[in-house]
């Protein structure tokens, strides 16, 4: 080994979150890239993870009837996870996953500066947009895997 974290695969089985095989320090190089190499393959589990849940989101507000417009809209300011459409109105949807409760439910993560940047998004994307809505909304979809069973998917209308 090099030095660096190896992650052979990352893998999800249908209704759980993605996990990681093989990962493994090997004890023969830098500690500095060790660790970086470590941080670079949590940040891949915890994008995959984010990834799995805004596809069960989608999958979730698909079955309610909401409309998906676009699915991680991106400009040079930042990123929407979902934008779609509910009758006439445009639904602006913060995805968040969450493991485990210890830092929060997964709403509570999404604190004053996110919603200030969603709302500029937002203002950004009808700007662009051909579309003229009755009203915006904006939601929070939380999706809480489960250790058995199916996940547990919340969607917060009109959150903020």
């Amino acid at each position: 080994m090099n030095g660096r974290a190896t992650a052979d695969r990352i893998s999800h089985i249908d209704g759980h979150p993605p996990v990681i095989h093989n990962c493994a320090l090997s004890t023969g190089g830098a500690r500095d890239a060790a660790i970086s190499a470590t941080v670079f393959a949590m940040t891949k589990v915890r994008q995959a993870v984010g990834e799995w849940g805004e596809r069960l989101a989608e999958r979730h507000l698909r079955a309610q009837g909401l409309v998906v417009l676009h699915r991680n809209w991106r400009c040079p300011d930042g990123e929407v996870d979902l934008i779609l459409r509910d009758g006439a109105d445009i639904v602006f949807c913060e995805v968040k996953t969450r493991r485990s409760k210890l830092f929060g439910t997964p709403a509570e993560a999404i604190g004053p500066d996110k919603v200030r940047r969603l709302r500029r998004l937002a203002h950004i994307w009808l700007a662009q947009s051909a579309v003229h809505p009755r009203e915006i909304r904006f939601d929070v979809v939380e999706v809480r895997p489960q250790s058995q069973g199916t996940p547990v998917v919340e969607h917060i209308r009109a959150a903020f």
